[in-house]
Order: structure tokens, then C-alpha cells, then sequence
């Protein structure tokens, strides 16, 4: 207060509203209505808003059409209930729908909340107990359940989520297994070379009912009822029950995101994983060799998981599924990159890690299809997935400016390393592995095409990165020559890519993604060989490794030089240049290509340097790739020697698959054989 002159105290002027009193002592602000709510659970249950049903009015087709809301929940709860049910003990959990830290009401009014009352045979604690189901949550409640709920779960300075996969940072191939019964003995591949290991029916139901009754166990399951496959008619509806926010919102991301309506009428799921990653297999069971487990088991359409919470085996394990289901459908499935020009030239790009058959396939010039699981039908190509699972480690915005913006809100960032203040993310760091992983949705993508589907390729692009330095950039096949490489699915490892490495070391992964098929190489590349051959495709190796020789004293081919080799296939230009054949490996090589130097087509030419010792001639070389000049071999002898050398590896390689049989009368093989090197 102030005083004036008199001494009489006058009131500043006060921005505040001003109070009121009514006749019963009561005061109130005056400045904006009151709130509709008399406690705050009730304001806190204005704040959300309930989804509007959204079941089309007319030609509403499915199961669940013409049903209530209420009667809706109940059958999806009843569907996940089934889902879940004990094999043993004939009965499925009893569901609430909800998050159990919300408000709920009492059991006596459990109806409520879509109870599904399922007989008991016999009473357990688990059969006395609610599971609260997740079902199908939004990205942004998946991001609260992580936060709250799961240690090592953070949001990143861009919005991502990042978050840990625990013990295991990688796939656990030694430990999955595949059931063996009649019709898997004969269908799937098995002995050496294959990824399938075997294990009979009881193991699988003993490890299935394990993690069963881990996740009833629970007060809480996540449940995702999603798609694989973009092509309508050939889709896949799969159910994914998990422990984690993480897991769902992984998968939310990487399968394809069904409608309100396709969810609505969504049904029985074609395959279903339970995923109980938290909690270990018993390793005196039959086949267990760790506390890890990966079962697949085709006949009752199911997958366990036990023992590991990488993510990554989820996706995978999927893609062998379609590895399995598809050719049955005469639908070629395909581990490789897909993109498609402005005019409507699709091309696929195969290639093991290394090669740059993500960054080759991702083309701001075209159209992206997908970066990884695909199949080609009578209809065309479809992407299997609904997002991408890039590499992190070492990430920048030059070098893949794509994926870089695409880690924001809703992508999930695996086991990377960030500022524990500014949440900034340092994807050089290797703390927690070196397998650093970034998932989110495909249209996070500028350039990705909606819905994820492209008429019959018109190139095949198969990606080696050489690092024996005796292959040339880019070469031409024949359609046997295509079956070949295919099916050997050839790269290099160099000193540093894993441990123990000193010098090039070739490894060969069959329809380059030999840890992903079920059934034998030569089916998959039959089929490839029929396709290719009906749609008029044409087969293509491209080299994105050495050159002048192998590492460490050869260069690298430049990744300009190889986009522009890429462009060339895609423009068709380079179906009109002019070939030579080089000897052992009888490839067709083009003796020009615009924007490409010509001596870097041809690996065998030499710069002989007879007067240098071998420290001044590695002064010289040295130089020479500091001034971006290409180098080619400068020991002719050396050059037909590793040739030879690695001539030798892909016969040796080969060997697994002579014995199978394939076209009439085993013409197929007996050519596909031929176009190997011959020396």
C-alpha cells in the first residue's frame, strides 16, 4: 500500500482479477470459467479423449462389422486369450484391457473391462489373476510405458527413443531352432551349410509353455496385431505378445501399421510370436545348449522366444517365415534392396554387410521400395516390411543424410551411446556394441513409395565388395551366371570388420541371406532364374570393393564412380556399350562407361614399377590414391595368383550345393555350374 498526502493509504493498480464476493462468504476468480470437474481424477480424465469407432457405415465387411464397441473388445480379448492359453492346462489368462496403473474397477465389476471367462480345468495362482493387455498402443504411449517402466530407456535430443537390448546385442543363430516333423524333414534344408538346426515338437511345446506362462505371469503383456507383405492379396496377419514397450514399438515400426478398419476386422492372426526374451530357457532341456532360445515351429505357426531381448530376432525370424510361406505361393521372397524409377524401372540390389546395398538402393533420384525383405509375384514386387532397421554405428549426416532425419520421434535407437545432459547421441561410440541400430516407419523417408509395391524389375544388381581387388566394378551376367553368384552370395571381410581378421578373408552367405532361408538355395535361385527370364530382367555384378589391388595396397572404388556405374544400369545405357570377357571367371566386362575411368573397368591391367623397392613403390602408390588417381595391379603375377586364389574359394564354396538337383533331367544345375570359373 501507499500513503498519500493525508496519509490515507490508497491501492496500486493490479494487474489480477478481481475477487468477488458472493452472499455465502465464497470467493472466486473471476478471469475464465471454471473446469467441468469437481477432483482432479476427474480433470486428469478430460485431458484424454476416446477414439471415435471407426468401422465404414457402408459395405462394412468382417467379423466384426455390425458389432457394438463392447462386443468388439470382447472377441479381440477372447482372440488374445486364445492366443496365450496353456496347452496343458486347457485354458487361456483371464484379460483386462488396459494399463494396471490406471484406475480399475473392482473384479465384481470386471465385465466392464471385457473379462473373457474362460473354464478351468484346474486352479492355479495364475488362473486367479487379471493380465492387463496393451493392445496395439500408439508410439507416444509406448514412449510413456518404456519411460516409466523399462531402466535404460531415454528420449533423445531429436525425439527418438533409445533404449538397451540387454545381454545380447546381435542375433543368436547357433541358438534357433526349427521343428522337424514329416513335412519339414522334406521341405526345409538341413545339414551342412544350412541355418536350420533341428529340434522335435515336446522341446518346442516345453520351451512354448515356459514362456506361456512367464508372460501370464505378468500384470501387463503388449500385444500387436500387424501385417507383413504390402501386396493385399498375399499379406500375412501377424500377432506379436511381448513384455516390453520397447519390443512393441519395434515392431510397430518395422511391420506394416494396420487401418482402424483393417484392425477392426483384423481375426485370427496366420503366426504368432510369444516373445519372453526376459526370461531364460531351462537348459536341461532337449537341444538347449544356452539360456538362449529361438523356436520356430511352421506347423502350428508360432515362434518362442527365451533368453535374449534383441529385437532384431523378431524381424528375422519373421522374414524366415515368408522364406517359407511365399514360394509356396510361387511368390519368390528375397533378402535385398528395392527402388523404382520415375518411369516405373524397378531394381533390386542383393548385397551382404558392407556392400552398400542400402545406400546404393537408396536413391534420392527414385523411388524407395524398401531397404531389406522383399517378394516379387505375378504381380510385381512388395516390400515384406513396414519400416527400416539401419546400422547407427558411426552415422552422420553426410554420409546417409536419410537416415540421419529419420531418427526422431517414434524411431527406436538400440545399445547407442548419448550425452547423459543434452541427450545428443554419439554414434562413434562402440561402449555397448558396435551393432548400433535405428528402427522407425518407411515414410519416414522422403522419397519412400506408399504403398511399398512396384511393377517386375527390369535389373538385378548383385553387390561383393571385393577386397582381393581381382573383381571388376561392374560386369554383365548371363542368367546362369546370375544363379551362380546368387546362390554363393559373395563379399569380403577386411582387417578391423571382426576379430582375428589380418588379411581379406571371402565369406559367402547362399541368396545372400543364408541365415534367413528355410528352404535349399537352388529353389530360390530357380525361381529367381524363372522370373528373371519370363519379365526380361537382367543380371548384374557390381564391385564396391578394391582396385589396383586388394587391401591394403590397392584403392578402394570410389563411391561416385559406382553411382555412376548404378545410373548407367538403371538409364539402360550400359546395355549398349561394348563387352570383353575376362578369363577364369568368364564375366562380360564393358570396356567404357560415362564418368567412370576406363582403366578401373578392367582389374587385370597393370602399371609394371620394376625399378622401385618395394618402401618407395608403396611411397608412390600411397600418393597416387592421396591424389584420388586409380591404381591398378603393378605385379601382373600377383594379380593371376589372387585370381586364382579366389577362384579357388568360390569352387570350394560351391561344392555344398552340387549334389542338389534341379530343372529337367539336372540341366539347371549342370548349368548353373558351368558358369562358375572355370581354371
Amino acid at each position: 500500500m501507499a500513503a498519500n498526502g493525508n496519509g490515507v493509504s490508497t491501492a496500486p493498480k493490479s494487474p489480477l482479477a478481481r475477487i468477488l464476493t458472493h452472499k455465502n462468504g465464497i470467493c472466486h476468480d473471476d478471469s475464465g470459467k471454471p473446469v467441468k470437474a469437481q477432483t482432479i481424477d476427474e480433470l486428469h480424465s478430460l485431458q484424454k479423449k476416446r477414439s471415435a469407432p471407426t468401422t465404414p457405415l457402408d459395405g462394412a465387411q468382417g467379423t466384426f462389422a455390425t458389432m457394438s464397441e463392447d462386443e468388439r473388445q470382447r472377441q479381440q480379448l477372447q482372440s488374445i486369450s486364445a492366443s496365450l492359453a496353456s496347452l496343458t492346462r486347457g485354458t487361456g489368462p483371464k484379460l483386462v484391457r488396459g494399463d494396471p496403473a490406471g484406475k480399475v474397477q473392482p473384479v465384481a465389476h470386471v465385465s466392464h473391462h471385457h473379462h473373457v471367462e474362460v473354464p478351468t480345468i484346474s486352479v492355479s495362482d495364475s488362473s486367479l489373476k487379471f493380465t492387463h493387455v496393451l493392445y496395439n498402443l500408439s508410439p507416444a504411449e509406448l514412449y510413456e510405458q518404456a519411460i516409466m517402466y523399462e531402466k535404460g530407456s531415454f528420449i533423445t535430443a531429436t525425439g527418438a527413443l533409445a533404449t538397451l537390448s540387454g545381454a545380447k546385442t546381435g542375433r543368436a543363430p547357433r541358438d534357433k531352432r526349427v521343428v522337424i516333423d514329416d513335412t519339414t524333414q522334406d521341405e526345409l534344408w538341413w545339414g551342412k551349410g544350412s541355418p536350420n538346426i533341428e529340434m522335435d515338437e515336446h522341446t518346442f511345446l516345453v520351451n512354448r509353455e515356459r514362456a506361456v506362462d512367464y508372460l501370464n505371469s505378468l500384470d501387463k503383456v503388449f500385444v500387436n496385431d500387424q501385417f507383413l507383405n504390402w501386396d493385399p492379396k498375399n499379406r500375412i496377419k501377424v500377432r506379436i505378445v511381448s513384455a516390453r514397450a520397447y519390443h512393441s514399438l519395434f515392431m510397430h515400426n518395422m511391420c506394416i501399421r494396420p487401418t482402424p478398419e483393417e484392425l477392426e476386422n483384423f481375426g485370427t492372426p496366420d503366426f504368432t510370436i510369444y516373445n519372453a526374451g526376459q526370461f531364460p530357457c531351462n537348459r536341461y532341456t532337449h537341444y538347449m545348449t544356452s539360456s538362449t532360445s529361438i523356436d520356430l515351429n511352421l506347423a502350428r505357426s508360432e515362434m518362442v522366444i527365451l533368453g535374449t531381448q534383441y529385437a532384431g530376432e523378431m524381424k528375422k525370424g519373421l522374414f524366415g517365415v515368408m522364406h517359407y510361406l511365399m514360394p509356396k505361393r510361387q511368390i519368390l521372397s528375397l533378402h535385398s534392396g528395392c527402388n523404382m524409377g520415375k518411369d516405373g524401372d524397378v531394381a533390386l540390389f542383393f548385397g551382404l554387410s558392407g556392400t552398400g546395398k542400402t545406400t546404393l538402393s537408396t536413391d534420392h533420384n527414385r523411388y524407395l521400395i524398401g531397404d531389406d525383405e522383399h517378394c516379387w509375384s505375378d504381380n510385381g514386387v512388395s516390400n515384406i516390411e513396414g519400416g527400416c532397421y539401419a546400422k547407427c554405428i558411426d552415422l552422420s549426416r553426410e554420409k546417409e543424410p536419410d537416415i540421419w532425419n529419420a531418427i526422431k520421434f517414434g524411431t527406436v535407437l538400440e545399445n547407442v551411446v548419448f550425452d547423459e545432459h543434452t541427450r545428443e547421441v554419439d554414434y562413434s561410440d562402440k561402449s555397448v556394441t558396435e551393432n548400433t541400430r535405428a528402427a522407425y516407419p518407411i515414410e519416414y523417408i522422403p522419397n519412400a513409395k506408399i504403398p511399398c509395391v512396384g511393377p517386375h524389375p527390369k535389373n538385378v544388381i548383385l553387390l561383393a565388395c571385393d577386397a582381393f581387388g581381382v573383381l571388376p566394378p561392374v560386369s554383365k551376367l548371363s542368367l546362369a551366371q546370375t544363379m551362380y553368384h546368387f546362390i554363393s552370395g559373395y563379399t569380403a571381410l577386411v582387417a578391423g570388420t571382426e576379430d582375428g581378421i589380418k588379411e581379406p578373408t571371402a565369406t559367402f552367405s547362399a541368396c545372400f541371406g543364408a541365415a534367413f532361408i528355410m528352404l535349399h538355395p537352388t529353389k530360390y535361385a530357380a525361381m529367381l532364374a524363372e522370373k528373371m527370364q519370363k519379365h526380361g530382367a537382367t543380371g548384374w555384378l557390381v564391385n564396391t570393393g578394391w582396385s589396383g589391388g586388394s587391401y591394403g595396397s590397392g584403392n578402394r572404388i570410389k563411391l561416385p564412380y559406382t553411382r555412376k556405374i548404378i545410373d548407367a544400369i538403371h538409364s539402360g545405357s550400359l546395355l549398349k556399350a561394348t563387352y570383353r570377357r575376362t578369363e577364369v571367371f568368364g564375366l562380360e566386362i564393358p570396356t567404357e562407361i560415362e564418368g567412370v575411368p576406363s582403366e578401373i573397368l578392367h582389374p587385370e591391367n597393370t602399371v609394371s614399377c620394376p625399378f622401385f623397392n618395394h618402401m618407395l613403390l608403396g611411397f608412390y602408390l600411397g600418393s597416387l590414391m592421396y591424389m584420388g588417381i586409380v591404381l591398378q595391379w603393378a605385379d601382373k603375377k600377383a594379380y593371376k595368383e589372387t585370381l586364382l586364389k579366389l577362384a579357388g574359394l568360390f569352387k570350394n564354396n560351391f561344392e555344398t550345393f552340387t549334389n542338389y538337383k534341379i530343372g529337367k533331367d539336372n540341366k539347371l544345375t549342370e548349368e548353373i555350374l558351368a558358369a562358375g570359373p572355370n581354371f
